[in-house]
């Protein structure tokens, strides 16, 4: 993209991308033909929806998680811990779908836990590891709790929908999906308490994916979710029954489009080269997008640059900005 500055104030701008001149009224700090609007950290959603929240930071000097290899080697020798072991991920484990573990004690009893000397070592080790760290940081106040990832109040054992906190620049959508074995998020992983097709199909819409786009922070190229720039600031639709139904349609048959390929990652799917090996997902996701336009009351055929213009002035309506003109 190419930036240009005036001192005059023009009746009207031009935006360069790549090949394209766009002429616009304004263009603001995201650099759209988009209301003067910035947006800011919020900790609600704007939207009624259920709140998003990062997973558990274990803070275990690596001693609550088990990679697959020391998962084995533990239940081999403690067969009594697997009551105890709960699958685990971060966002990369998530996407690639590499196996990972953690001990999951919020329940164990002192009785439980002297039949389990390997268990009991662990959580000793964890215990000396957050005591050795700054008595000014969140480690060594865990330390009296050495059985137990840092709190994460808004956790339930439900289905969540997981989100990974930071996604390749390359996907058009990042790559998003339900959880229902019990797996415990980690704090690279975001999730919502949710099992909604609804809000599932939103958030893998091209309108939404198309905002983070702009909003989102960067690990250097990779897109860097946030709950609280992202998710909270998202405006939703004001959708009717029937196109309810046609979003939560398309999104069961993305679901269906991935069930069909077992041996495939999130990671393999949606990378943009794999198109090919894909098509009936690639044409549930078109479908969806087409249905959340639709729902949002417009038709801009793809055209991410009237999306989020369009969601920035939601925005701005719905915040009343004083720069919004």
């Amino acid at each position: 993209m190419i930036i240009g500055f005036s001192y005059n104030q023009r009746e009207f701008k031009h935006l360069y991308l790549e090949s394209t001149t766009t002429r616009a009224s304004r263009i603001n700090a995201y650099l759209l033909n988009a209301p003067d609007t910035f947006i800011t950290r919020r900790g609600k959603p704007f939207s009624d929806v259920p709140e998003m929240a990062k997973g558990f930071q274990a803070t275990d000097g690596g001693h609550l998680l088990l990679s697959k290899t020391e998962k084995e080697e533990l239940l081999n020798n403690e067969p009594m811990a697997e009551k105890w072991i709960r699958p685990f991920s971060m966002g990369a484990e998530f996407i690639k779908g590499l196996e990972r573990y953690c001990l999951w004690l919020p329940s164990i009893t002192a009785s439980e836990l002297k039949n389990l000397p390997m268990v009991r070592r662990r959580i000793e080790l964890c215990r000396e590891y957050r005591a050795s760290q700054v008595k000014t940081g969140d480690a060594y106040k865990l330390k009296d709790t050495p059985h137990l990832f840092r709190p994460c109040g808004k956790y339930k054992e439900q289905t969540y929908i997981g989100i990974p906190k930071v996604s390749s620049s390359r996907r058009r959508y990042i790559p998003m999906g339900f959880v229902s074995s019990g797996m415990i998020p980690g704090d690279k992983l975001y999730f919502i308490p949710s099992d909604s097709l609804y809000l599932f199909g939103i958030l893998m819409s091209q309108f939404h994916n198309a905002w983070m786009r702009v909003v989102a922070g960067r690990l250097k190229s990779d897109y860097s979710y946030a709950n609280t720039i992202v998710y909270n600031n998202f405006i939703l639709p004001d959708p009717t029954l029937e196109q309810t139904a046609a979003i939560e349609k398309h999104a069961q048959a993305i679901l269906d489009a991935r069930g069909n390929c077992p041996d495939s990652t999130l990671a393999d799917m949606y990378d943009p080269d794999n198109d090919f090996l894909y098509p009936d997902l690639i044409s549930a996701h078109k479908a969806l997008d087409k249905a959340v336009e639709q729902a949002y009351g417009v038709n801009f055929n793809g055209d991410e640059e009237k999306i989020v213009a369009h969601l920035f002035k939601l925005y701005a309506d719905a915040t009343s900005s004083p720069f919004c003109k």
